[in-house]
């Protein structure tokens, strides 16, 4: 079987030493119109994949930021549907794996079957379900496998070793460790305790570890590419859109900069004093 994009894409990069840059958009805020820019801008400034959000009205995941920004994308009528019709418009722009990122409720009123079905069309990777444990995702998982799409699954740092196995069992594509106890945006420390968590994840399983929640600046990101196989950036992305969302001009601009420098750092993070 040929390989997907995901497993293609790290085998690429882990071929290099480098780590992978993924960043979150959350589709629809300010519009989708923009969110598809900035799609497309991600690619050109070095993403390695991307996180598209489907807006949800409980994000019981997500801080502040992203809780804000799918509030607005909400408003604006965005739904399940007019996200996929979003990521088939993305696909033609650009070859990095995209990741469909959403909860539970909308995915089961949409339909597992269909959701999959129509995911793969349009041009998706991999799901994550945040709020759908593996116990309970066997609908999803066998429609996912029958379709040949990733199903990434959460990792958390009181996650125990039986559970990493476990969970480890039920994904594809990669892991998503959250980095912290607490929602997206709070502020993360790079250190040894994160260091730690990676070590033991990483002799627990094969597939790549992304790791996620607070990285918010060029120097964190490539701290944490030093251990992990990916870095997940979203809340740092999104509070750029809400502060420029009236000047499209500048959010491109200073969206574009921030998506530029976390590349660069991340991918020249393992040739400076880690690996």
């Amino acid at each position: 079987m040929a390989m997907g994009r995901i497993e293609a894409r790290f085998a690429s990069l882990g071929a290099r030493g480098q780590s992978a840059f993924i960043p979150f958009l959350m589709a629809g805020d300010p519009d989708l119109r923009a969110t598809a820019d900035l799609a497309l801008l991600a690619g050109r400034m070095g993403a390695d994949a991307l996180e598209i959000g489907v807006p949800f009205s409980d994000p019981m995941a997500d801080g502040p930021v992203l809780q804000r920004s799918a509030d607005r994308a909400l408003k604006k009528g965005v739904s399940l549907s007019s996200v996929l019709d979003l990521v088939k418009e993305v696909r033609r722009g650009v070859e990095i794996p995209i990741v469909l990122f959403g909860y539970c409720n909308p995915i089961h009123r949409y339909g597992h079957a269909r959701l999959v079905r129509d995911a793969k069309e349009a041009g998706v990777d991999a799901l994550l379900c945040v709020d759908l444990p593996p116990e309970e995702a066997g609908e999803l998982k066998g429609a996912a496998d029958s379709e040949d799409l990733d199903l990434v699954f959460l990792l958390a740092p009181t996650t125990s070793e039986a559970r990493v196995r476990f969970i480890a069992k039920a994904a594809r594509g990669f892991l998503y460790l959250v980095s912290i106890t607490g929602v997206t945006g709070a502020r993360m420390r790079v250190g040894a305790e994160l260091k730690r968590m990676v070590k033991r994840i990483k002799n627990l399983t094969d597939l790549p570890l992304a790791v996620g929640f607070g990285i918010d600046s060029p120097k964190q990101a490539a701290s944490v590419a030093r251990v992990a196989d990916a870095v997940i950036c979203g809340s740092a992305v999104m509070r750029l859109v809400e502060a420029c969302s009236e000047d499209r001009g500048a959010m491109r601009a200073r969206v574009g900069k921030l998506l530029s420098s976390m590349a660069a750092s991340v991918h020249g993070a393992r040739g400076k004093g880690g690996g």
